[in-house]
Parts: C-alpha cells; structure tokens; sequence
C-alpha cells in the first residue's frame, strides 16, 4: 500500500487500542508516523513515538516539532488518547472532572494548536477520536459523555475556521471496540462473569452482534485522513456496528 507515502502523520494515543492500530495502519500504508502514548520510546525509520502528555501544550508542541525535524512536516493529526471514569454528577468530583476534561478533551485542543500551523501549511487533515457517546450517553459518565460531545463540537468549530487553508477536519465515534480500556471497564462491571462473557454480553448489543476490532476503526480513520475523503469535513463517522439505530422500545416478534 502507498496511499500515505510521502506523507507524514502524528498519532496522540498511539501506544494501545484504536490509536496503536491507526499508526499499524498509516504506517503500512506508507506514511511516516511519530505518536505518543504511556510508555512509548520507539524510534524506527519511519515510526517513532514518545512518552508525553497530551495534557501539556508545550508536550504536544514538542511532538509536531519531532514530526518536523525528523520528516519535514505534518500532513495528518489523529488524536487518539483517551480515559473512561463513571460517575453521575454528583458522584464525580472536580478532581475526576478535571481529569476526564484535560485528557479527553483540553488533549485534542493542545494537539490541534500544536499542528494547525503545520497542517495549514500543507493542507493537512484532522481525525479526531470521539465516542457514540457524544450522541447517546450512558448512565453514570457524566465527564466522559461530556468531553466527547465537547470533541464533537471542537473539530466541526476547526472544520469551518480552517477551511479556506485546505484543512479538513473530522470526527470518528465508535461504539464498543477492543481495545485495554473496553477490557478495563468490563473487568470493573463483570460481577460473576468473566471479562470475555461481559465483553460478548455488550457486543449482543450492536446489531451486528459483537464489539469491533481497533483495525475496523483505523480503516475509517485512514479514509478521512486520506485523499479518497477529499470533500469531507465537519463530519462525525459513527462506527458502531449499527449501536445508535436501536430504537429501545422494539416490537415484539412473536407477533409478526
């Protein structure tokens, strides 16, 4: 594959989950990719990836900056890093808030502002990862439910403020995928089932029966960040197996 040859992408969340299987993706498919995430210290000929906080602009400055100096530039962001907490509002503290806010959210705001001068400059594109979530919330995720519509929110803002540079900017919200943090959370509400029965028992769920794989979501995330999207931005792709056209209220098939 060489769709991406030539082009170089940087990655927030890219050491697990969605954001690890986007730079696979990029990567193989011919661009250079430089990405952050716990614990990342690679450094290939054409992936390299850091430790560094997406909390921090300076952090995320320095990032574009690596992008820069070692492939000349950006052409791709896709912000990737995320957390999941549960709570109601008054469950959840201004500690919990700010943490969910700062990585989920104010993440995509510092990564945005450290690679728009470089994306306006090359006509680069913006994938953000959201949550179908932003659309229809779930009990108990107060500050999660709220940073993803706020992701939803900030990328059609940018979508619009940077058209005229060429930018496109698009956001992808998935339903149940795969990923550590997917499995962190069906270890917490398990109860007497096991991790795998929980996992199975929420992808029953989505009409295609079964959560997705972090490689079907770097597909869609590729394709927004590539030429074959050309005349797409300000868009929010749902990747959820079919999850937000369930209407609850279903009729009863014995009598159909």
């Amino acid at each position: 594959m060489s769709e991406f040859a030539g082009k170089v992408a940087v990655v927030t969340g890219g050491s697990a989950g969605i954001g690890e299987a986007v730079v696979a993706h990029l990567s193989a498919a011919g661009a250079a990719v430089v990405y952050c995430g716990v614990g990342a210290a690679v450094d290939s000929d054409r992936v390299v990836g850091r430790s560094l906080d997406v909390r921090s602009l300076p952090d995320m400055q320095a990032l574009v900056s690596l992008a820069v100096s070692r492939f000349g530039g950006v052409d791709i962001l896709v912000t990737s890093a995320g957390i999941q907490r549960y709570g109601t509002v008054e469950e959840t503290s201004p500690e919990l808030w700010d943490e969910v806010l700062s990585v989920n959210l104010t993440g995509v705001f510092n990564a945005c502002q450290a690679a728009l001068p470089e994306l306006r400059r090359r006509a680069g594109t913006i994938v953000a990862v959201s949550s179908v979530q932003a659309f229809a919330s779930q009990q108990r995720v107060a500050a999660y439910a709220t940073s993803k519509a706020g992701v939803n929110a900030l990328i059609k803002s940018i979508a619009l403020d940077y058209a005229a540079d060429g930018v496109r900017a698009n956001v992808v919200c998935p339903g149940s995928v795969d990923t550590p943090m997917l499995r962190w959370a069906a270890d917490l509400f398990k109860g007497s089932s096991t991790v795998e029965e929980t996992i199975e028992e929420w992808g029953a769920r989505h009409p295609l029966g079964r959560v997705a794989a972090p490689a079907e979501v770097a597909e869609v995330v590729a394709f927004l960040a590539g030429p074959r999207s050309s005349f797409v931005t300000g868009s929010e792709y749902r990747v959820d197996g079919g999850l937000l056209t369930v209407n609850p209220a279903a009729l009863p098939t014995s009598t159909l």
